[in-house]
């Protein structure tokens, strides 16, 4: 049987292999896993918007949300091959392509929201993106994913020590199944989708995500110990395919790169919208929240993480300026 997916990802293969003369006969293809009215598609429909005005709709994006192309890791392969023009996608599935992302993934590393989005708009951030070339990606913009807390349903967290045997779902991912470790609990890999049964069953005591993932997920309802420990702040990234990025002319590069810069404070504004409501949303429920959280503590745990992937002295010196960077935390 043929399903929904292949049916889309035909003609996006076939593009794919098609017309390498640089005029643009199709509009862009899209991917995100997000539903559509989450702020990263949002701003997918906004550099559609943008490349409409600006080329007199010679440019367009065709965006498919709700991982309607699959899993992020089959839409960065897609993507590598060409078949994806653009892609947004977490940073996880990155760190084992291109090692630069995963010094943002860092536990500890940013000392807010405005330092961590100094960096993405930055230098660092750009050499990050500009590392995915050799991997068959174009880095085009961060876009925030927000702090990542704890939050469990045994206990309020104040310090590392009150994690202790708990059970913490977390990505699936080396750095996040590290930093859990560290902290003194049991990493638990599980689905996204899985964790609120999870969670109810009692299979893990907690997971770790940002104010509108706990809310919109109903985690809330049975973890109602919420945590601001702000562990880690790694954006989300838009890369478009390399392929695609050779076939267009210097133009349109230019045109796709503006309106790619333009769509984050676009984004930015929506995003920080939706943390505020769903903040409110879950403390009107009742949920406890921890806010003096001993993050020195927490942070001091974190140095035999860093150690451990941080391999190069490249990577250490991209930490070491995000670190050293010089930006009022307010």
């Amino acid at each position: 049987m043929i399903n929904r997916r292949q049916v889309l990802l035909a003609p996006l293969l076939l593009a794919a292999c098609g017309d390498r003369s640089g005029q643009r006969t199709r509009p862009l293809f899209a991917a995100d896993t997000h539903p559509d009215e989450y702020p990263t598609v949002q701003a997918l429909h906004a550099i559609d918007r943008l490349l409409d005005e600006r080329t007199d709709g010679e440019m367009r994006v065709r965006v498919y949300a709700g991982g309607q192309m699959g899993a992020e890791k089959d839409t960065l392969e897609i993507t590598v091959f060409g078949g994806l023009d653009l892609n947004r996608v977490n940073l996880a599935p990155l760190n084992s392509i291109v090692p630069e992302t995963i010094v943002l993934a860092l536990p500890f590393l940013f000392r807010s929201i405005p330092h961590a989005r100094a960096v993405f708009d930055g230098a660092v951030g750009r050499t990050i993106l500009d590392a995915m070339t050799s991997r068959g990606l174009y880095g085009l913009c961060y876009y925030d994913s927000g702090a990542r807390s704890f939050y469990n349903t045994k206990r309020p967290i104040h310090t590392p020590e009150d994690m202790a045997g708990l059970k913490i779902r977390v990505q699936n991912s080396d750095i996040y199944v590290a930093m859990v470790q560290a902290l003194g609990a049991n990493p638990t890999p599980i689905p996204y989708g899985e964790v609120y049964q999870a969670l109810v069953q009692g299979v893990v005591d907690g997971a770790e995500n940002n104010w509108p993932s706990y809310e919109s997920s109903r985690h809330f309802e049975a973890a109602r110990h919420y945590s601001t420990t702000r562990h880690v702040m790694a954006p989300e990234v838009l890369v478009a395919s390399q392929r695609s990025w050779d076939r267009m002319s210097l133009e349109e590069q230019s045109y796709l790169q503006a309106a790619a810069s333009d769509s984050v404070p676009i984004m930015r504004e929506i995003w920080d919208a939706r943390v505020n409501a769903s903040r409110k949303r879950v403390l009107d429920l009742g949920i406890q929240l921890v806010e003096d959280v001993d993050h020195a503590a927490f942070a001091e745990r974190m140095l035999s993480v860093w150690d451990r992937f941080l391999v190069t002295p490249e990577l250490r010196a991209l930490s070491e300026d995000i670190v050293n960077l010089g930006v009022t935390d307010e």
